[in-house]
C-alpha cells in the first residue's frame, strides 16, 4: 500500500513545488523590470538636471526673486497692471535707438496681445526727454528711484511688478518675442 501512493504524492508535490519556484521567478522578473525602469529614469533624471540644460527653455536671464517695480521706487503714468518690455541704459545713442525702434516692431507683432505689453524706458536725466523720444509716442518715460541690482539691459516686468527676465541691450527681438509669446500664453493676468 505504501509504496504506490507516495510515488503519486511525491509526483505531485514535486509539480506543486516546481509550480511555485516558477510563479517566484516570474514575479521577481517582473519587480526586477519595474526596479530597473524606476532606477533607469532617476538616473536620467539626475544626469540631465547636472548637465545645465534642464529644463529651461527661455532666452532671456531670470531676475532675482525679490526685485519689484516697488522695492525699485517705479514711477510711470498710466495702467502699471501690464506686461513691460523695459529698457535702462543711461545713454540712448543711434544703436539704442534702432533696438528701440525693433522693440516697436516686436510689440505690434504680438497680434492680439499687443494690447497686454507696455514699453517703457529709463535713461540719462528722466526730467528732460531726448529729441529723439518724440518718435516713439507709446514708449513711457519711467522714473526709478534706486537703480541698485539693475544692470543696463531689456527686462521682461510682469502685471504683479516683478522683474522676470533680463537681456542684453543688443539682444536680438525674435528671442524676446519667443519668450514673450510663452509667457503671455500661460498667464492670465495683465
Amino acid at each position: 500500500m505504501t509504496g504506490a501512493g507516495d510515488t503519486e504524492t511525491k509526483t505531485d508535490g514535486a509539480s506543486e513545488g516546481g509550480g511555485l519556484s516558477r510563479s517566484r521567478t516570474q514575479m521577481i522578473g517582473i519587480m526586477m523590470v519595474g526596479f530597473v525602469t524606476l532606477a533607469a529614469s532617476y538616473g536620467a533624471f539626475y544626469l540631465a538636471k547636472n548637465d545645465g540644460v534642464w529644463g529651461t527653455t527661455n532666452n532671456g536671464q531670470f531676475v532675482t526673486a525679490g526685485v519689484t517695480t516697488s522695492s525699485l521706487g517705479w514711477s510711470v503714468k498710466g495702467d502699471q497692471r501690464r506686461w513691460w518690455l523695459w529698457m535702462v541704459t543711461p545713454e540712448c545713442p543711434s544703436s539704442c535707438q534702432a533696438q528701440v525702434k525693433r522693440l516697436q516692431a516686436l510689440h505690434k507683432l504680438l497680434n492680439r496681445d499687443m494690447d497686454r505689453l507696455r514699453r517703457g524706458y529709463t535713461g540719462g536725466d528722466s526730467h528732460t526727454l531726448p529729441q529723439w523720444r518724440s518718435e516713439f509716442p507709446g514708449l513711457a518715460t519711467i522714473d526709478v528711484a534706486s537703480r541698485e541690482g539693475i544692470e543696463n539691459g531689456l527686462y521682461i516686468v510682469d502685471p504683479n511688478g516683478n522683474l522676470v527676465f533680463h537681456y542684453p541691450l543688443d539682444v536680438n527681438p525674435k528671442l524676446v518675442l519667443q519668450d514673450l509669446k510663452k509667457l503671455l500664453k500661460v498667464s492670465q493676468i495683465g
